[in-house]
């Protein structure tokens, strides 16, 4: 597979008489990291996560490809608005509160048939009843979300803190909860498995051979684990679909024979942080750019803005990647800023103000949040400009 971690210069040209900040995606390696998703997927059908996407033209054209299908939606009313505009089977990905929106949900035949809620606790059910009209049909669909995070010795947890259901007895209780209970039908079941698709694992290190060793063993320990799982919600309820998996954990969740579909997302922009992973490398399909300003040293050149700072743990992973011009490095005392970043590196000392400098997030769906639209290239020149989440107005 041909690999692109920086910018192209017939990518770099192609937009060079724009104004910064603005987005760029790169066709070409948009198009290569879906065809690598469904060949990393071995013939398990792939949801799409739209949380690592955020732009309604990309997500239209990514599920309408073969080897994707349905979408793994991260908010209720965002999954209503793209109900609206054409989606269907869509996942909420993660429990939802939101009354408004369970109101409009459970009022709407239409929606209901085709929007999945997550739930892993009866008081979210509790909320759905508070707010449902008397004479809502057809019932809530609903997916029951299994804990996936590794525990090899007791308090020790490695993986999201998500779901309190962790074994097949607790999701057997949940599963006869929902089913005996007026108003819901129990669909789907959900384990993802961050500590394997989202913890980077290259390198020759202490850490990356712990990381490595770890992500073996809590896959070995979950193929069983979900299996019995799996298993023991059938007895209670016919589901459609067991999803698992990211991006990162492809190969290992479309072999769980459990599992019916797999979820990704981020694969397809390539971001930052997987240059950090050892065993596949998508590549980078998203950047955005900022311009040189001002000149306060020979070897410093200072960004507009640039504190796209990514969510998670703090450290420098979170941290926009430099991608071109090549060897700049980040002023250690300020880091990417609010306001301005300034940069240093011999690259530095050849910026002039009102150059370009080029980014990639550290992770796939955020700079999204940042943009109003981006720059799709195809073939050295700009063909369409899509409008982000944000630049259609909605924020989730």
């Amino acid at each position: 597979m041909t690999i692109w971690a920086t910018p192209s210069s017939t990518l770099r040209a192609a937009v060079a008489d724009l104004d910064p900040p603005f987005g760029v995606l790169d066709d070409a390696a948009l198009q290569s990291n879906a065809t690598d998703l469904v060949r990393r997927a071995n013939g398990r059908t792939i949801r799409l996560a739209t949380k690592s996407v955020r732009i309604r033209s990309l997500i239209r054209r990514t599920v309408d490809l073969s080897g994707f299908s349905g979408l793994l939606a991260y908010a209720l009313p965002e999954a209503l608005w793209l109900h609206r505009n054409g989606f269907d089977d869509i996942v909420v990905g993660y429990p939802t509160v939101n009354r408004a929106a369970l109101t409009a949900l459970t009022g709407d035949e239409s929606a209901s048939s085709s929007i999945t809620l997550m739930v892993d606790d009866v008081a979210q059910l509790d909320i759905v009843d508070r707010v449902r009209p008397a004479s809502s049909r057809p019932p809530v669909r609903v997916c029951l979300e299994l804990d996936a995070a590794y525990r090899p010795a007791p308090g020790l947890h490695l993986g999201a803190l998500r779901s309190p259901v962790r074994s097949p007895g607790a999701a057997a209780r949940l599963a006869r909860q929902i089913v005996d209970r007026p108003g819901f039908e129990l669909v789907g079941m959900m384990a993802y498995e961050g500590q394997i698709a989202g913890v980077g694992n290259r390198g020759g290190g202490v850490r990356p051979r712990a990381v490595r060793v770890m992500q073996r063993r809590s896959a070995a320990e979950l193929v069983e684990r979900r299996a019995a799982t799996v298993a023991a919600v059938r007895d209670i309820a016919d589901l459609e679909f067991v999803n698992g998996g990211g991006t990162g954990s492809l190969e290992t969740t479309s072999a769980d024979e459990s599992v019916t579909e797999v979820a990704a997302g981020s694969g397809l922009m390539g971001p930052g942080l997987f240059d950090r992973y050892r065993d596949f490398h998508p590549a980078a399909a998203s950047f955005f750019v900022l311009p040189v300003v001002r000149r306060p040293g020979r070897q410093v050149a200072t960004l507009a803005g640039g504190g796209w700072v990514a969510s998670g743990p703090p450290g420098a992973d979170r941290l926009p990647v430099l991608a071109d011009p090549p060897g700049l490095r980040y002023v250690g005392q300020e880091g990417p800023g609010e306001v301005q970043t300034p940069v240093r590196g011999a690259s530095a000392v050849r910026l002039q103000v009102g150059d370009q400098v080029w980014l990639r997030h550290a992770k796939a769906g955020e700079s999204a949040e940042h943009l109003r639209e981006v720059h799709l290239v195809v073939d050295g020149a700009v063909a369409q400009v899509w409008p982000t989440y944000r630049g259609e107005d909605q924020v989730f």
